[in-house]
């Protein structure tokens, strides 16, 4: 065999332990029994253990030194096992292990002071793991930057330098549209309670609609919706709120999008390191683009109202372009996941900056709710009133995924390209997405940026798809254009 076979074939092993470790956390989100937690974050650690073992092992350096790749695919199956080698040298077995203990617990107990509305009850367990996140950071970084060492995990690439001169351009254009709407004349608010068994079946079919294939895929309830898994084993959650289907079915898009760019990666790269996203960015441009380009487009939320008349009969809004207002409306509100798309963004600037300044030791962990009431304040103009709608909203920190937030606005602007790119290719985009025709863009989001997987870098990714290098003028472009005519400005 030679060494490029034999290093694929131990790493298809690899490839699918991590599947499992991966099956463990989505059964711990959904399935698993409360009084569970102190045995599965045993598991985790163990699992954490066999793979890191993997990912370290020495003969990984002498194929990779002996591999002579023929074609693109080999080249960037190496390029992803260098890259992982190379970093899970730099960290210690014990950390890495400690830190896949101390993550699955801290869910739990993340979860019951969220409910509490405790963040004196979170906050032992995340300074915990923000000092194992900086002392792997640090490992990983090698004397460099702590902070773009962990964003590297999740966005290759990419530096706190580039993502700032981003989030620069696009603060003061973002703040400016809120600040035209805020004197604008409100669109109505969906009121009354929409049964649970109704919000799923209508959920179910918006899922089928966006091209995602149940028969390789569930969809089951999380508290915090999420996508999990890749190639023949996809599977997403979502949410209700009696008083808010907008929730629900936005949720469920969301992580349909994420879910059909795994199961529409290249079948020949099932099990490699190509055969999963090519980053959280690009992950996000896709959950993006189909939750509001396509889901919050005038037209495809025309077809929508006429389904949810069929779903829940009179709901108080009769014509569909008042529904397409109430869909988009810009509304204060304390959660990320709920934000409109013109304020979405502002949020992940916000913890951006809370979650680099606890990495730099530049914020305490005791002084993190403080931090985040202020900034809060400071940034939406109202105050936060209560943890569970602060900083204890998001699973993020205690599962330890620093460095994770920005990769949502640098999703939102991928987007942003794409879609303006899709437009140009599609002419009849919104005749399509009038009828609940999806079809048409979700094959040219397959054939021009799905099916690579990882195959190549994020940026390159996306000028491959648009013919363009990434900026954030399209998102800003497009927000203006839909946001002030929607409010008549």
């Amino acid at each position: 065999m030679s060494a490029y076979t034999s290093l694929m074939a131990y790493q298809r092993e690899t490839e699918a332990l991590s599947e499992i470790a991966g099956r463990l956390g989505w059964d711990q989100e959904t399935m698993m029994p409360r009084g569970a937690s102190e045995q599965r974050s045993e598991e985790m650690a163990a699992i954490e253990s066999v793979l890191h073992a993997r990912r370290t092992d020495p003969r990984i350096g002498d194929w990779l030194a002996s591999a002579k790749p023929s074609n693109a695919v080999k080249k960037a199956q190496l390029r992803h096992i260098r890259r992982s080698f190379e970093r899970s040298q730099k960290v210690p077995a014990k950390l890495a292990v400690e830190i896949a203990r101390a993550t699955s617990v801290a869910q739990g107990i993340w979860a019951k002071a969220r409910e509490a509305n405790s963040f004196k009850d979170f906050a032992p367990t995340l300074e915990q793991i923000v000092s194992l996140k900086c002392e792997e950071g640090a490992a990983l970084a090698d004397g460099g930057n702590v902070y773009d060492a962990l964003l590297d995990d999740y966005e290759p690439g990419a530096t706190t330098a580039d993502l700032e001169d981003m989030f620069d351009a696009l603060r003061p254009r973002l703040v400016a549209l809120r600040d035209q709407i805020k004197d604008a004349d409100q669109p109505p608010v969906l009121q009354g309670n929409f049964d649970e068994a109704g919000q799923l079946k209508l959920s179910a079919k918006l899922a089928e609609v966006f091209g995602y294939d149940l028969t390789r895929g569930r969809i089951d309830k999380a508290v915090h919706p999420f996508s999990s898994g890749s190639g023949q084993d996809v599977r997403i959650t979502t949410r209700t709120v009696a008083d808010d289907p907008f929730n629900c079915f936005y949720s469920t898009i969301h992580e349909v999008g994420h879910a059909t760019y795994e199961q529409q990666i290249d079948p020949a790269y099932l099990l490699t390191p190509v055969g999963a996203g090519a980053s959280m960015g690009i992950h996000e441009s896709q959950s993006r683009i189909y939750e509001n380009q396509l889901g919050r487009s005038r037209a495809f939320t025309g077809w929508l109202h006429g389904q949810m008349i069929d779903t829940f009969g009179d709901f108080g809004i009769e014509d569909p372009n008042i529904f397409y207002r109430a869909v988009n409306a810009v509304q204060d509100g304390f959660i990320r996941t709920e934000a409109d798309e013109v304020q979405y963004n502002l949020h992940i600037l916000m913890r951006f900056d809370l979650e680099r300044a606890m990495m730099s030791g530049g914020l305490a962990v005791g002084d993190l709710e403080v931090a985040w009431n202020d900034r809060f304040l400071a940034d939406f103009g109202f105050a936060v009133d209560m943890p569970a709608n602060g900083c204890l909203q998001d699973v993020h920190w205690s599962v330890g995924l620093f460095g994770y937030f920005p990769t949502y606005t640098l999703g939102n602007v991928y987007a942003g390209c794409l879609f303006e790119a899709l437009q140009a290719a599609v002419p009849d985009l919104d005749a399509q997405l009038s009828q609940g025709n999806l079809t048409a863009a979700t094959i040219w989001l397959r054939d021009n940026l799905q099916r690579h997987g990882g195959l190549y870098e994020p940026r390159d990714l996306i000028k491959q798809a648009t013919g363009a290098d990434p900026t954030e003028k399209p998102l800003l472009n497009y927000l203006e254009a839909k946001f002030l005519d929607i409010y008549n400005i």
